[in-house]
C-alpha cells in the first residue's frame, strides 16, 4: 500500500489506525498538525499495527531500507503543586496597647474593625491567634511589616509564622 504521507496527516493516520478505545485528550486548535487544522494529543494509545509510527515515501521504493521512522509525541502537562501556606501569628505582651494591635489589624490585613477587635482579644486570652494564612513569601511580608510598624511605635509587639 503506497500512501504519501505528510507531517499534516500523521495524527490523520493515528486516528484512523488506533484502537478504539483509545482517547482523544485535547485538539491543538488552528496550529496543529492534521489537514482539517486540527491536531490530537494521545493517552494511552494503542496502534493496531506500525503503519502510523512506520510511513513508506512514495518516492522510494518498498525496500525495508527505504522507510522513514516518524516519532509522535505525547505531550504530558505536570501537575502543579499548590504552594505550601503559612499561618501568621500574633503573640501576646503586656505592653503593647490594644488599640495599637487593632490599627496594625486593619492596616496590614484589612480587616474590619470588628473583626480586628475580635482577633485581638483572642491574642489578649490567650496569648497567640492566627491572624491570616498566606504563601511564604506574603506571609513573610506581613511579618516584617508587622514587625517594622510596632519598632517605629516602639511597641514589642511580636508576629511570628510558622508552616501550617
Amino acid at each position: 500500500m503506497a500512501c504519501r504521507v505528510r507531517k499534516l496527516q500523521v495524527c490523520d493516520l493515528m486516528a484512523q489506525y488506533a484502537e478504539p478505545r483509545s482517547t482523544f485528550v485535547q485538539p491543538f486548535g488552528r496550529r496543529g498538525l492534521s489537514s482539517r487544522g486540527k491536531a490530537f494529543i494521545f493517552s494511552g494509545t494503542t496502534i493496531r499495527n506500525s503503519f502510523a509510527s512506520v510511513v513508506t515515501n512514495p518516492h522510494m521504493t518498498n525496500r525495508p531500507g527505504d522507510r522513514e521512522e516518524v516519532e509522535l509525541g505525547v505531550k504530558t502537562r505536570p501537575r502543579t503543586q499548590r504552594p505550601p501556606m503559612y499561618k501568621v501569628l500574633l503573640l501576646n505582651d503586656d505592653f503593647t496597647p490594644m488599640e495599637f494591635v487593632v490599627h496594625v489589624l486593619e492596616r496590614l490585613f484589612n480587616m474590619s474593625h470588628a473583626q480586628a477587635i475580635e482577633i485581638m482579644l483572642t491574642v489578649h486570652r490567650k496569648g497567640v491567634a492566627v491572624v491570616g494564612v498566606f504563601s511564604h513569601e506574603i506571609a513573610e511580608t506581613k511579618v516584617a511589616q508587622v514587625m517594622e510598624l510596632a519598632r517605629r511605635q516602639q511597641h514589642p509587639l511580636q508576629c511570628t509564622m510558622e508552616k501550617e
